[in-house]
């Protein structure tokens, strides 16, 4: 029976194997099917009559799902020129006070008490974010960092007192936690039980340990470069005009910004020092805090032994390349997000790292920089999955409404044993001498794989 507006037949739908049911016409021995498909995903290059798609790259294809959605492009690159700055604040205070007071110890010492303070200041200020949201906390704490910087420039020019140079330094340590707040923006927006929401968390805390690497690459190389050619205090400035901007930046984007928890009086969430397993966890990044300070400390010591002190620097890059390298490789695995698959794949981690830095110390006998640089490069491969697993677990072990609170609380221990690294880190490139520097980091590496193996063991236990 012809079709009334065509006078084609009249359509018999069938059911395909390859999609929903099309309608089938007959016409004259031929048959016709019309198959409606939605428009292709990957991008279509025509050549001639054919259609031929191009999916990206497989380990590509988890980056451009995750930035498939509004508004996460312009946060993560806000975010990355608001953390540029953490690379570049220490080596400018070092290069502007030593180069004018004549005193490596003073500088050392101003950096390490804005070291400290910032220990105890930058919980505070991420349990404000949570409490009042990201954009209200952090415009006005990044201000204040960026104020104290002006500070100690302005004291550093006019020759003030050394305490004022501690004070001023100290006031840096406001600087808001854009990489915990990122990441707090991810899981907001992928916070499903689903496999999918699982995968995308994985890789978006890959991609901010990235990120975090490339800060640590381009942060000190930049610093130095602005210090000697420019005057001394341009480090610390540019340094202040980023975060300030970046920082300014990244607020913009609300609509991306994660809600405030809604908190009455009859409510109260657990803090994150008090949930069960984060308290081992930070003593894994503790551990792991003292093998990246130790690192520095001896290749530092080791580069200068050897006649070329300026070396140490793109010596040290080579680690921090290794590990971004390896943590977007690693964004790119789907993996379990569960609490118990995390702790055996953070022992896994840790371990490794153990492992891998024992190559500097058998690299470091050779009594060459051409043959330390590889065996960093290498070290460092295991660092960033380790760093990503770990902040996952956070994830997982802090209540939704103190997530920037538990990450800060993270990045504060690592940051503590950052400082204990590096004094152990001197202390044995000056007392033992050669390469037996490099003993510290594995040993610290050690030190945070048996912690994370006894978080694991103890873990059934909390849960029976």
């Amino acid at each position: 029976m012809p079709h009334h507006s065509t006078g084609l037949p009249t359509p018999t739908y069938v059911r395909r194997r390859d999609g929903p049911a099309a309608p089938l016409f007959a016409m004259g021995g031929e048959t016709l099917v019309a198959v409606h498909r939605t428009a292709p995903a990957a991008p279509v290059r025509t050549t001639g009559r054919t259609a031929v798609r191009r999916p990206p790259p497989r380990w590509t294809a988890p980056y451009a799902r995750l930035f498939a959605a509004p508004g996460t492009a312009a946060f993560c690159l806000a975010s990355l020129l608001a953390r540029l700055p953490m690379g570049m604040f220490g080596v400018s205070a070092i290069i502007m006070i030593a180069g004018t007071r004549g005193s490596y110890a003073l500088a050392g010492a101003v950096v390490a008490t804005g070291l400290a303070v910032t220990a105890v200041v930058a919980p505070l200020t991420a349990r404000l974010v949570d409490r009042y949201g990201q954009a209200r906390v952090a415009v006005p704490a990044a201000t204040a960092a960026a104020a104290g910087s002006l500070a100690l420039v302005l004291c550093v020019r006019h020759g003030a007192p050394d305490w004022a140079l501690f004070a001023a330094h100290a006031a840096t340590a406001t600087t808001p936690n854009t990489g915990a707040m990122a990441r707090a923006r991810w899981a907001h927006l992928h916070r499903g039980p689903t496999p999918r929401d699982e995968a995308a968390r994985h890789t978006a805390n890959s991609l901010e340990q990235a990120l975090d690497e490339l800060c640590f690459v381009l942060g000190p190389v930049l610093a130095g470069l602005l210090c000697t050619a420019l005057f001394p205090e341009a480090g610390t400035l540019a340094g202040a005009v980023l975060l300030l901007t970046g920082t300014l930046l990244f607020a913009a984007q609300r609509r991306t910004e994660p809600p405030v928890a809604r908190r009455d009086g009859h409510t109260r969430t657990t803090a994150p020092l008090r949930s069960p397993g984060l308290p081992p966890l930070l003593a894994v990044f503790l551990a792991t805090g003292a093998v990246f300070g130790a690192l520095e400390v001896v290749t530092v010591a080791y580069a200068d032994a050897l006649g070329h002190p300026s070396a140490a620097g793109a010596v040290l890059a080579l680690q921090a390349v290794g590990s971004g390298a390896a943590g977007l490789v690693f964004g790119a695995l789907r993996l379990e997000d569960r609490a118990d698959a995390l702790r055996r794949r953070l022992v896994v981690c840790v371990g490794a790292m153990a492992a891998l830095m024992a190559l500097p110390l058998l690299a470091g006998a050779a009594g060459s920089l051409a043959v330390l640089a590889p065996a960093l490069l290498v070290a460092g491969v295991a660092t960033a999955p380790t760093m990503v697993t770990g902040m996952s677990l956070v994830q997982r072990l802090v209540p939704p409404g103190r997530l920037n609170e538990g990450m800060t609380l993270a990045v504060t221990a690592l940051l503590g044993g950052i400082a204990a690294g590096s004094a152990a880190g001197g202390w044995a490139a000056e007392h033992l001498g050669g390469p037996w520097g490099y003993a510290v980091p594995p040993a610290a590496a050690a030190l945070a794989a048996a912690t994370a193996l006894a978080t694991v063991a103890a873990a059934p236990a909390r849960r029976r």
